[in-house]
C-alpha cells in the first residue's frame, strides 16, 4: 500500500479524519509514488485551531528570539538544500538545477526575514503638540493562510511564510496536492530549527481545504499564487469574509527584441526563459516580439538552440523535464495542434519526442512557432508549457501597444543596446516587473514581486516591504504624560532625583 502523507499541525503529523486521498506521481516516469490526504472540514478546523492556539505565545516572543529561529532555519536549509531540490524534481519534474535554483531564490526571502527587527521599527514624533508625543508600531495579524501552486512548491511558500513567521504570525500552508512533500519537509525543518509547535502548519487537500481557509473566521489573511480565474475566486471569497488577500494570477509575458539587440544573447535568453522548468512558471517568456529586421535572424538562432535541447528525467542531466501531469501534457499538446491549425509556422515541433526517461512520463518537447498573431489561442491563453511564440511587428510603438493591450501584466523584457529605448520602455509598458536585457525579471527579496491588471488581485505584492506590511497592522499611539512637578499639578512633587551635585 502506498504511503499516505498526512497533514502537519501542532508540531507533528495530523492524521486526516476523512478517507479522501490523491495520487502523487513522478512525472518523469508516470509512477504513483505516494498518496496525500485530502482535508475534511474537521481537518481544517483542527489545523487552524493549532495555529490559533500558538499565536499568543509566538506574538509575545521577543523579536530577537524569533530572529534566532529564522536564522537557524536558514542554516539548516543551506546545509540540506539538495534534499529539498530532489523532492521537488521527484514530484514536479523540473531538472535538478532548476529545483536548486528555486530553493536558492526562496532562501533569499528567509535571509530578508532575518532582518525583521529592523523591518518592524516604528517611528516617533516627540512634542507633536504641547506635551504630546506620537509613535507608531506594527503588530502581527494572527493566523495567516498560504495557498501555493504546483510549479514552485518551495519558493512560492517561502515568498510568504518567513516574513509572516518573523513578524509574529502563525501559518497554515495549503500546498498543491500534486507536489505536497516539499511543504512537509519544510515543516519538519522548522521543528528542527526550534519553532514552537503550531506556528507552522500544513493542510493538504483540494477545494475543501481552500474554501475552509477562505471562510474560517480565525484566518486573518490569505496569500495565493495560481491561475487568474482561481486568483479572482480567492480574492472575492476571502475579501467577502473580511480577510486581507493578495492573490497573484496568471501571465502572458512578452520579450521585445529590437533590431539593435545582441541577437545571440536574445536567443539564448528566449530559450532559457521559454523552456526552463518546461515553461511551467508564471514568469516564463511565452511571446517573443521581434521588431523590424530582427525577426528572421532571431528565429533562426532560437531554432538552432531549441533543437539542441535534451528532454528527459530531471535527474539524468537533461535540459528540460516533463510536465507535471498527464492532463498538463495533453493540454499543451492540444495548444500545439491549435496553433498549427490556425496557420502559425511550426518551426520546432515538440510532440512525439523520445525523452531520456524510463516509464511513461508526461513529456512535450520544446516547441517554437513563428508568425503568430494576437488572435491565436497560443497567444491569447496562458499555455503553461514549453511553447514559445514569435510575433512580428514593424515598430517599437506596435510592440508596446501589443503588451499594453494584453489583459495580463506580470512581467516583460526588452532586449536592446539603446538606453533611450530602454528608458522609454520601462516607463510606458503597463506591467509590474520589467527586465532590460533580463528575460525573467524576478525581483530580489528586498523588493516586492507582483504584476498588474489580471495578474494580481489585491493591493499588495509579495515579499519586500510590501510583504512586511501585508503581514502586520499599523497602530499609532498618541500620549500625554502630565508632569507631576508642574504648577498645575501642585508643583514640588518629590520625584526622587537629586537636586544638587
Amino acid at each position: 500500500m502506498a504511503e499516505i502523507l498526512q497533514h502537519w499541525a501542532g508540531g507533528k503529523p495530523l492524521a486526516s479524519s476523512g478517507d479522501r486521498t490523491g495520487d502523487v506521481t513522478d512525472p518523469a516516469t508516470g509512477a504513483v509514488t505516494k498518496q496525500v490526504a485530502f482535508a475534511s472540514p474537521d481537518d481544517v478546523e483542527r489545523t487552524v485551531a493549532a495555529a490559533r492556539d500558538a499565536f499568543p505565545g509566538w506574538r509575545d516572543t521577543s523579536l530577537s528570539r524569533r530572529t534566532q529561529i529564522v536564522f537557524r532555519f536558514r542554516e539548516l536549509l543551506n546545509a540540506r538544500a539538495g534534499e529539498l531540490a530532489a523532492i521537488i524534481t521527484a514530484e514536479h519534474g523540473k531538472v535538478l538545477a532548476d529545483a536548486a535554483g528555486e530553493v536558492a531564490r526562496g532562501q533569499e526571502v528567509v535571509e530578508f526575514a532575518c532582518g525583521m527587527p529592523h523591518l518592524l521599527k516604528g517611528s516617533a514624533s516627540a512634542n507633536a503638540s504641547s506635551g504630546v508625543d506620537v509613535h507608531s508600531i506594527r503588530q502581527p495579524l494572527g493566523v495567516v493562510g498560504i495557498i501555493s501552486p504546483f510549479n514552485f512548491p518551495a519558493m512560492v511558500p517561502m515568498w510568504f511564510f518567513p516574513i509572516a513567521i518573523a513578524a509574529g504570525n502563525t501559518v497554515v500552508l495549503k500546498p498543491s496536492e500534486k507536489v505536497p512533500s516539499a511543504a512537509q519537509w519544510m515543516a519538519e525543518l522548522w521543528a528542527e530549527a526550534g519553532l514552537p509547535d503550531g506556528v507552522f502548519n500544513v493542510l493538504h487537500g483540494d477545494k475543501v481545504a481552500v474554501d475552509g481557509l477562505l471562510t474560517h473566521p480565525d484566518v486573518k489573511s490569505l496569500s495565493f499564487v495560481g491561475s487568474t480565474p482561481i486568483a479572482r475566486y480567492v480574492y472575492e471569497t476571502g475579501t467577502a469574509a473580511g480577510k486581507r488577500v493578495q492573490a497573484l494570477g496568471g501571465a502572458k509575458n512578452h520579450m521585445v527584441v529590437l533590431p539593435d539587440a545582441d541577437l545571440d544573447l536574445a536567443a539564448d535568453q528566449a530559450v532559457n526563459a521559454g523552456f526552463g522548468s518546461a515553461g511551467e512558471r508564471c514568469m516564463a517568456i511565452s511571446a517573443v516580439v521581434a521588431v523590424g529586421r530582427a525577426g528572421d535572424a532571431l528565429v533562426e538562432r532560437i531554432a538552432q538552440r531549441t533543437t539542441g535541447l535534451r528532454t528527459g528525467d530531471g535527474r539524468r542531466g537533461a535540459d528540460m523535464g516533463p510536465l507535471v501531469t498527464a492532463a498538463a501534457r495533453d493540454r499543451v499538446g492540444g495548444y500545439v495542434d491549435a496553433g498549427e491549425a490556425a496557420g502559425a509556422s511550426l518551426v520546432v515541433d515538440g510532440r512525439g519526442i523520445v525523452p531520456d526517461a524510463e516509464g511513461e512520463g508526461f513529456f512535450v518537447g520544446p516547441t517554437l512557432f513563428d508568425h503568430v498573431t494576437t488572435d491565436m489561442s497560443i497567444y491569447t491563453d496562458e499555455i503553461f508549457g514549453p511553447v514559445l511564440s514569435v510575433l512580428r511587428v514593424e515598430t517599437y510603438d506596435e510592440a508596446v501597444a501589443m503588451i499594453n493591450a494584453n489583459p495580463y501584466g506580470n512581467g516583460t523584457a526588452l532586449f536592446t543596446n539603446d538606453g533611450g529605448a530602454a528608458r522609454r520602455f520601462q516607463q510606458e509598458v503597463e506591467v509590474g516587473m520589467i527586465g532590460i536585457n533580463v528575460p525573467i525579471p524576478v525581483p530580489m527579496a528586498y523588493y516586492s514581486f507582483g504584476g498588474w491588471k489580471s495578474s494580481l488581485f489585491g493591493d499588495t505584492h509579495a515579499h519586500g516591504t510590501e510583504g512586511v506590511h501585508f503581514f502586520t497592522r499599523g497602530k499609532v499611539v498618541t500620549s500625554r504624560w502630565p508632569d507631576p512637578a508642574s504648577p498645575e499639578h501642585g508643583g514640588g512633587v518629590d520625584l526622587g532625583f537629586p537636586t544638587s551635585g
